[in-house]
């Protein structure tokens, strides 16, 4: 058994995870990663330019740039949304998610390969964090390490949030699965610089499914909550809209996914939870890399808080601060997601909303920025009568 007390292990090396054991690295406290690899979380890659700002994350991660998104509709109506003034940046998870650990690994992280299996305390009361250590191939031992505090970033269906976190095993999720192919050559369905969104109960019967470029791959997926839907027969079936069907398949995922974020984060002593394992994937466009990043930030910089003040009560500070800064967009797109994506008239009506030139340029300030706009308040005036008259059906589709 390992002695040595770490500040912070940080459990998880995705987006979170990473971004928090990178930041405490910085501020100089000893932090540990313990992540199992080897495996890509199923994800469309879609990045904003605030992630990209904020997170100084470098150009070459950035495998393709997406200028505009095109809207689909069940009665194929398509709407495109040009992206003024920026674009949307794609990742692949593989690449991003080993820089993100890298450069925490270079900003003084320590990095293990392992496998998380229980939180005990020692007789001083100081955690010691049990898990199969798999640094070496062909070799698993068990393990533990002391830890200060912990951060759970450890995904949806997270054990620490499970074992730890009240409340966690009431969570429920969306299950998405996407395939990752070489991109077409000569295509004329295919635009490298557009990412398609398809909203039809063919294709998800509460959700919808995407063809997002990366380069010279794509990512074709879509999601869903209900259990029995089969997400492969539905990503076949998007293929074949798409015109993507004989193009090469490179491979396939798919992982649970969160519909909101937990009603506790923390177990008020010395564990913490960020990204999935906090539930903070936002509702109606699944966007979850942001909102992980931003996520491990606030579960490091309230760890830094108990550490500074000695008060675990700080823990708490990042869902509040969290809850604070995105609660309302969670909320709102909530609501939207179960009102418009229940079924295809709606779906079908919700597209035709998309025309309008006010729709577009407040949802994609929203998106970009990650807040709500209010600089233009007669903009959202003329949107709620415009959603009045489509919900009453007084607008045509």
């Amino acid at each position: 058994m390992d002695k040595a007390t770490y500040d912070v292990v940080v459990i998880g090396g995705g987006p979170a995870g990473a971004t928090a054991a990178n930041d405490l690295a910085l501020q100089g406290l000893s932090v540990l990663i313990l992540d199992r690899q080897g495996r890509t979380k199923p994800c469309g890659g879609a990045i904003p330019p605030r992630l990209i700002k904020d997170f100084e994350i470098p150009d070459h991660l950035l495998v393709a740039k997406s200028r505009k998104a095109r809207m689909i509709s069940p009665k194929d109506n398509r709407v495109d949304i040009p992206i003024e003034g920026g674009f949307v940046g794609m990742v692949n998870r593989n690449e991003f998610d080993e820089w993100l650990r890298d450069r925490a690994q270079k900003n003084g992280a320590r990095r293990m390969k392992g496998i998380f299996e229980r939180i005990t305390h020692d007789m001083d009361g100081v955690a010691r964090v049990h898990f199969e250590d798999r640094s070496f191939k062909d070799s698993i031992t068990n393990h533990s390490v002391r830890a200060k505090f912990v951060i759970g970033a450890d995904g949806a269906k997270s054990e620490v949030a499970r074992q730890c976190v009240e409340g966690a095993e009431k969570t429920k999720y969306v299950f998405a699965y996407h395939e990752i192919v070489k991109a077409p050559e000569n295509n004329p369905s295919h635009d490298p610089d557009r990412c398609d969104v398809y909203y039809r109960g063919t294709l998800s019967p509460d959700f919808y499914g995407w063809v997002f470029p990366h380069g010279n791959t794509m990512s074709i997926g879509t999601g869903s909550a209900d259990k029995g839907y089969s997400l492969k027969a539905a990503v076949a079936r998007l293929r074949e809209t798409a015109g993507l069907e004989s193009v090469e398949t490179l491979r396939r995922e798919g992982a649970p996914i969160p519909l909101k974020p937990l009603p506790k984060w923390d177990n008020a002593k010395d564990v913490v939870l960020a990204g999935d394992a906090a539930g903070v994937v936002a509702p109606a466009s699944g966007e979850g890399i942001y909102y992980a990043m931003i996520g491990g930030r606030f579960a490091a910089e309230a760890v830094q808080k108990a550490i500074v003040t000695g008060d675990s009560k700080n823990l708490s500070y990042a869902r509040k601060k969290f809850m604070k800064l995105h609660g309302q967009v969670f909320w709102v797109l909530g609501i939207m997601q179960y009102f418009w994506y229940s079924d295809d008239k709606r779906r079908e009506r919700f597209v035709k909303i998309c025309e309008d030139k006010d729709v577009q340029r407040l949802t994609f300030d929203a998106y970009m920025n990650k807040e709500l706009v209010r600089s233009d308040p007669m903009a959202h005036v003329r949107i709620f009568f415009k959603d009045l008259a489509h919900l009453f059906g007084l607008i045509k589709t």
